[in-house]
């Protein structure tokens, strides 16, 4: 999964945070995919289950075809850009 793309997390991140999204407990995000090599793959059970670590994210106005093209520059899968588009609405 996105084992092409030369993007950091970091650049990622920042990415999310442009496009409108809020990331709760974003230092404890950020050390924990610096210490893994598939940082997509953890990004996204970190999505999905970060909550007990305070890792959550919110919507603060995101643009959707921002997200999406986000999501398809870094090389994920669409599944896992609708999970969290939905997600996001769901939190609000």
């Amino acid at each position: 999964m996105g084992s092409l793309s030369n993007e950091s997390f970091s650049e990622f991140l920042d990415s999310l945070k442009q496009a409108g999204v809020a990331i709760s407990n974003e230092r404890e995000l950020r050390e924990r995919l610096a210490e893994v090599d598939r940082w997509r793959f953890a990004f996204a059970t970190l999505a999905a289950n970060g909550g007990p670590l305070g890792i959550r994210f919110e919507d603060r106005g995101a643009n959707e075809d921002v997200l999406r093209r986000t999501f398809s520059q870094f090389q994920f899968p669409e599944s896992l850009e609708q999970r969290f588009a939905a997600s996001l609405k769901a939190a609000n």
